[in-house]
């Protein structure tokens, strides 16, 4: 499939692609542009996720003990589980942007753990647009303040500022 990438208006060059999106984006800086359906966190969900990463400390794998020993009175999902729904949640929160040819995650420049995500938990992605910047005549960097919020509670399992490339067809 042959992508469009500009844009002509009474035979005139117009916008790229690129630049179109980027010029939509630009006005919804610091605006709150996804939030997905909730997703139901229960044990067997940790159980394997522990078993994928190895982690299988008891605060995640064992209600009996984490029930005594613990002040969250059962298990609570590893806060890498409850990071890795981002993807997931941002798909769900947001449509794809036209003409894109794919989005990259590119890394977080922070990532702060607020509140445990207790087995049985609901939890939900939240996206507010930080900024939107053209890397390149393919590339635009968006960075998304991204808030996990458990159903419920108050205080959010995490906050994070996640960077993301959208990458578009060259110019021919």
């Amino acid at each position: 499939m042959k992508h469009t990438t500009q844009y002509v208006v009474n035979g005139n060059e117009t916008m790229s692609a690129l630049e179109k999106t980027l010029s939509s984006q630009l006005h919804l800086v610091g605006t709150q542009v996804g939030l997905s359906p909730w997703v139901h966190i229960d044990q067997k969900t940790i159980d394997r996720f522990a078993i994928l990463t190895k982690d299988m400390q008891f605060i995640h794998i064992n209600p009996k003990r984490a029930a005594v020993e613990t002040p969250f009175g059962g298990t609570v999902a590893h806060g890498f589980l409850t990071l890795s729904f981002a993807s997931h949640f941002i798909v769900e929160a947001m449509a794809p942007l036209p003409y894109a040819i794919m989005n990259l995650n590119s890394g977080f420049d922070t990532i702060r753990f607020l509140n445990p995500v207790l087995s049985g938990s609901n939890i939900r992605g939240l996206f507010t647009l930080k900024d939107v910047t053209q890397r390149s005549e393919t590339q635009l960097r968006f960075v998304f303040h991204m808030t996990i919020e458990i159903e419920g509670k108050d205080r959010p399992a995490l906050v994070a500022d996640w960077i993301n490339t959208a990458v578009f067809p060259a110019l021919e």
